[in-house]
């Protein structure tokens, strides 16, 4: 029995040290495919990384010493079976009911397995620019009443400074959306 329990114990360190190595790897990768991204329109010396992490709107505040609201946050959902992002003001979240009039079904989240798989980023680090195909990306009105706004670069320690105008060039979007409400 204690033979058994000890197998089995050293299968779930091996398994989760596996894990910790594929989302490792994953990070790593998402954060160069934006790099290779961003280097077709000669911006990718603008992406900064930090010695601290950035994967919430507060963390990233924090790093950039900016207002919470000029964090660019990136919401994944699927509608029907096709993966959306909805980048929206940091100190904004999603109106239901708007979301619903907007896409005709009800807001679902995607979980940070289903983000890593459909979108190609980690949560905390979910970006709209080096994604995988078929991706549908839209900008939330809420991100207007900003200068510059600082989404992240695929990793939980990055972010990079646009214009609204440069969200609309370097990122995929399909269009503007107003799907969200401030937070309280």
């Amino acid at each position: 029995m204690v033979a058994n329990t000890k197998l089995c114990l050293y299968k779930v360190l091996k398994y989760l040290k596996a894990c910790r190595v594929w989302k490792g790897m994953v990070i790593k990768m998402a954060i160069e495919n934006v790099r290779k991204y961003m280097q077709q329109f000669g911006i990718e010396d603008r992406i900064m990384e930090f010695d601290v992490s950035s994967a919430t709107v507060e963390l990233a505040a924090r790093a950039l010493h900016c207002e919470p609201g000029r964090i660019a946050k990136t919401l994944s959902f699927m509608v029907e079976d096709q993966p959306i992002l909805i980048v929206t003001a940091g100190d904004m979240k999603i109106d239901n009911h708007k979301y619903k009039m907007h896409f005709g079904k009800k807001a679902k989240m995607l979980t940070p397995d289903e983000v890593v798989e459909k979108i190609g980023h980690a949560v905390g680090g979910v970006c709209p620019f080096g994604i995988k195909d078929g991706v549908t990306v839209c900008l939330d009105e809420s991100l207007r009443k900003y200068d510059t706004v600082f989404p992240a670069c695929g990793s939980s320690n990055s972010a990079i400074e646009l214009t609204i105008q440069e969200m609309e060039k370097y990122t995929p979007y399909t269009g503007w959306v107003d799907v969200c409400k401030e937070s309280v």
